[in-house]
Parts: C-alpha cells; sequence; structure tokens
C-alpha cells in the first residue's frame, strides 16, 4: 500500500487495522493533485499573435502529415526564424496537452524522466505490554515524473525546444521509445521500470543548424528515427504580417521598412549573426512604445540594439554599426 503525508497504518501486536475505502480515495486524489501539480509546472506556453500565411501552412502541413504518421518531427532552422512558435501552435492543433522542455548544457537524463526526489512517511505503532510503546518510522521514496515521463505515460505533446542544445548522453533515453516504444526508467524499482508510450504521444523537436555556439551535434541513431524539417525565414509577405501581429499600431509601410533592413542585413552577416523575424518584432514594438516618432536616426539606435545581442563586442558592434546604418539608408531612400 502507498503511504502518502498525514496518512497512517497502525498495528496492534499481529493485528492491522487496515485502510478504508474512504481513505484510499483521499490517497488517490492526492497522487491525482500531485500529477497535476508536476503537469502544470511543465505545460508549454500558449501561441500569441501566431500568423497564418501560405508559407506558415505548407509548414504546418508537413508537421501535421509525420505526426499523423506516428513520427517525432525534428524542425531545424536559424534563430528567429519561428520554430518554436510554430511547434506551440501544431502542438495546440492537436487537442491534447503538451509538455515543455527548454534544452541546455545544464540538462541531464534526470531532468527528463525525474527520480525519486521525495520521501513520505508514515509511522507503525505497535503495542506490547500495556502503557509500552514501540514506534517506527517508515520511509518510503516517492517517485516524481518529469516531462518525458509524463508525456509517454499520459499520450500528451512533447515540445523539446534547443533539442540540440543538450548534450547527446542525455538524449539516448529517447532511443528506446522511438525503437521499442519503450521508455525505461533507469534509477526506478520493480516492474515499474519500463513504461510503456502511449500510443496518443508525439513529439516535436526544434534545433539551431549545428553551426550556432552551443550546439552538439546529435547522434546520428537518434536523426535516423525522425523526420527533419528545415525551415528558413519566412518570405517578406510573412515576416510584415507577424510583425504587425506583436505591434498592432505599427503602418505597413513602417513594418516593411523594418523587415527590409533585416532581410539586406541577413545578406551580409554570417550565419549565426543574421538577425531573425525576433529582433524585428522587438524593433517594432520599440517603435511603437516610443514617444519620438520615426525618425532615421532612432530607428538606426533601436535597430542596432536589437541586432546587436548577436555580435562579439563592442568593437564588433561599433564596426556592424556601420552596416545597419548603410542599410537603413538604402530602404529609407
Amino acid at each position: 500500500m502507498k503511504y502518502v503525508p498525514g496518512h497512517q497504518r497502525i498495528s496492534r501486536g499481529g493485528e492491522s487495522v487496515h485502510t478504508t475505502q474512504e481513505e484510499k480515495t483521499i490517497t488517490i486524489k492526492q497522487d491525482d493533485e500531485i500529477r497535476q501539480e508536476i503537469e502544470a509546472k511543465f505545460l508549454a506556453p500558449k501561441s500569441k499573435n501566431f500568423v497564418e500565411t501560405e508559407a506558415v501552412r505548407a509548414y504546418e502541413k508537413r508537421i501535421e502529415l509525420w505526426l499523423k504518421a506516428g513520427y517525432p518531427v525534428h524542425i531545424i532552422g536559424p534563430t528567429g526564424c519561428g520554430k518554436t512558435a510554430l511547434a506551440i501552435k501544431v502542438a495546440e492543433k492537436l487537442k491534447k496537452p503538451a509538455i515543455w522542455i527548454n534544452g541546455d548544457e545544464a540538462i541531464t537524463t534526470h531532468d527528463l524522466i525525474g527520480g525519486y526526489s521525495k520521501i513520505e512517511t508514515s509511522t507503525v505503532r505497535d503495542k506490547y505490554i500495556h502503557n509500552v510503546y514501540k514506534d517506527k518510522d517508515i520511509i518510503e521514496p516517492l517517485w516524481v515524473s518529469n516531462p518525458l515521463t509524463l508525456a509517454v505515460q499520459h499520450g500528451y505533446t512533447l515540445i523539446y525546444n534547443e533539442f540540440s542544445r543538450t548534450k547527446p548522453e542525455a538524449n539516448n533515453i529517447l532511443l528506446s521509445i522511438l525503437e521499442e516504444g519503450v521508455l525505461e526508467l533507469p534509477t526506478k524499482f520493480g516492474e515499474e521500470r519500463y513504461v510503456k508510450v502511449h500510443p496518443n504521444f508525439s513529439m516535436i523537436l526544434t534545433s539551431n543548424n549545428v553551426e550556432y555556439a552551443g550546439v552538439h551535434k546529435p547522434q546520428d541513431a537518434l536523426l535516423d528515427r525522425m523526420p527533419a524539417i528545415h525551415m528558413n525565414y519566412y518570405d517578406e509577405d510573412t515576416e510584415v504580417k507577424i510583425i504587425r501581429a506583436h505591434a498592432e499600431e505599427i503602418s505597413e509601410d513602417v513594418a516593411k521598412k523594418i523587415v527590409a533592413v533585416v532581410r539586406g542585413l541577413r545578406n551580409k552577416l554570417n550565419d549565426a549573426e543574421k538577425p531573425g523575424t525576433r529582433p524585428a518584432i522587438m524593433i517594432a514594438q520599440s517603435l511603437q512604445s516610443s514617444e519620438n516618432g520615426f525618425s532615421k536616426e532612432f530607428f538606426e539606435q533601436v535597430a542596432t540594439d536589437a541586432i546587436a545581442s548577436k555580435f562579439k563586442d563592442l568593437k564588433d558592434t561599433q564596426d556592424k554599426m556601420a552596416l545597419i546604418k548603410n542599410q537603413i539608408q538604402k530602404v529609407l531612400s
């Protein structure tokens, strides 16, 4: 029998007082509340100001096709091209909970599957002689599932954002899921060590291209088991619509100028330095919130600030400012 905080099983000599049906109901309720609390912690963010054009729908249809066929989908592309927003939107269309993992260097297998991280205690009180009692604490470890286990068990959608920023050894756990349809929990006790993958389980992974800093090359055995959809930046019309969805007060003319500047800089900067749609949104929102109105000088300032995060240092930023000014001059002339 599973013990929960505040629950006691009392023994008197050789006689046991068993848990009542009411107590069992309370135990189940507490277990369910614990699961819901954990799930809420890992729920994927909701899509916001999502724009659907023909270009966007084309990607959606490809992802949905592979998910329907029972495969996980790996979306690969440059930073800021819309991979994450696309993954979240497709997951929402599946009409089931979506669990979120954000990959990084520090992620371990434990972070993906969970472990024994809580302790439940109960007290056994045995009465041997009148007025003489013996107390004994029973400590029972409680398994707490992390995102991957929750999604596999309950048939949720797992969104593994920045998948390739996690070290490959941590992601080895995914191989048995994709190959045998079983998740192994290496540190768990007994028969529950192996979890059968729920038939409704689905997985969407996103990654930057391998030339980006902090990106690991995933195992070939893993990549062989999931189709890859390579994204690029959206077309000009789609980017204009995305910007206006996030900065509604910006006119279409100003949105087009912002997009033209950003797209022009992509042709002049190295792969990892290319500005995505996100900096374009930042520029638009900054212009929208400013009381100074639109001017060439202010445009140069906010464009540099929004794009400079990808530059190495102050000197590099100063060197790149000339490119930004030149591109803005070209667009505004």
